[in-house]
């Protein structure tokens, strides 16, 4: 009898992991994750990546998930990929098939352990107020106007720098959240003012659902002298969740980065690629009154 021929097996293409640096402008989208019924980020952009690597089940992870209508500056999303395209042309490959208000800052190759949300030290979001007296068509996607009075920044920041650390901020989070504990830790926090506009941006090692928008809704109360310093503290210290009505809305918020151990993009990719506004002239609003007296 004849020896069978051998049939060899074809070679399997290697499987790479891909990190991207991503910008998305959130009005028209669900938010990050995937949804049943809405667009959703991470959708859009998996359709983009199957067309151009057709060859296995794709699946974006981020470092943060946003909510609807939330922006991302510095997104930072990984996915594994076994097409030849190298790790460096991800970007403008994607950047074809994306549309408008979807943008890939820049694509490096990453090692398989490295994990886009598990790998990252913190995550920064910047918050913008317009404080102006009158409307402004130009910064209405990217901001929140409050133009009843002018903002007692001080106090804000007050506010803020008590969160400063590990704490829970169950009073800060939104209903549905799948976390097992509301503990994280604040690193870093900052209020400034620039004539009309107030920019806000807080650091921490995790945020909680609906987090920071609930949070700017208790400082704007706290800048506008509606609300004192000590209630805002004991509304989170003892957990108040169901005092913690007023959520800032979504287009004001921006996540500006995610960070980690290492640099993983170029500064000019991924480090505070939401531009700072400024205008030519102020026009501010009266100062609040006299901020309530402890309850």
């Amino acid at each position: 009898m004849f020896p069978k021929p051998k049939v060899e097996s074809p070679k399997s293409t290697p499987v790479r992991r891909i990190g991207l640096s991503l910008q998305y402008e959130g009005s028209n989208f669900c938010g990050w994750q995937r949804q049943p019924q809405a667009v959703s980020v991470q959708e859009v952009l998996e359709e983009a990546i199957s067309q151009l690597d057709p060859q296995r089940p794709i699946q974006a992870i981020a470092a943060g998930r946003t909510d609807a209508g939330v922006h991302a500056a510095g997104q930072v999303v990984h996915f594994d990929c076994s097409g030849p395209i190298p790790a460096e042309r991800w970007a403008p490959a994607l950047n074809g098939r994306l549309p408008s208000t979807i943008r890939v800052r820049e694509a490096v190759a990453r090692p398989a352990t490295w994990h886009a949300c598990h790998s990252a030290t913190y995550r920064r979001y910047r918050y913008t107020i317009y404080n102006g007296r009158r409307p402004n068509l130009f910064l209405t996607p990217w901001s929140w106007h409050r133009y009843h009075v002018r903002l007692d920044e001080a106090v804000m920041q007050v506010a803020l720098e008590g969160l400063l650390g590990l704490q829970d901020l169950s009073a800060f989070q939104r209903a549905g959240s799948r976390r097992a504990h509301a503990r994280t830790t604040i690193q870093e926090v900052k209020i400034e003012r620039q004539g009309d506009l107030l920019v806000s941006e807080i650091q921490a090692s995790g945020f909680l659902y609906g987090m920071v928008r609930l949070l700017m809704g208790q400082l704007v109360a706290l800048g506008e002298h509606r609300l004192n310093l000590q209630t805002f503290e004991r509304r989170w210290k003892e957990k108040r969740r169901q005092e913690v009505k007023e959520a800032a809305p979504a287009q004001g918020l921006c996540l500006l980065r995610a960070g980690y151990e290492e640099n993983i993009f170029s500064e000019g990719g991924w480090y505070d690629c939401q531009p700072r506004y400024s205008l030519g002239a102020n026009d501010p609003p009266l100062d609040p009154p006299s901020a309530p007296k402890s309850s």
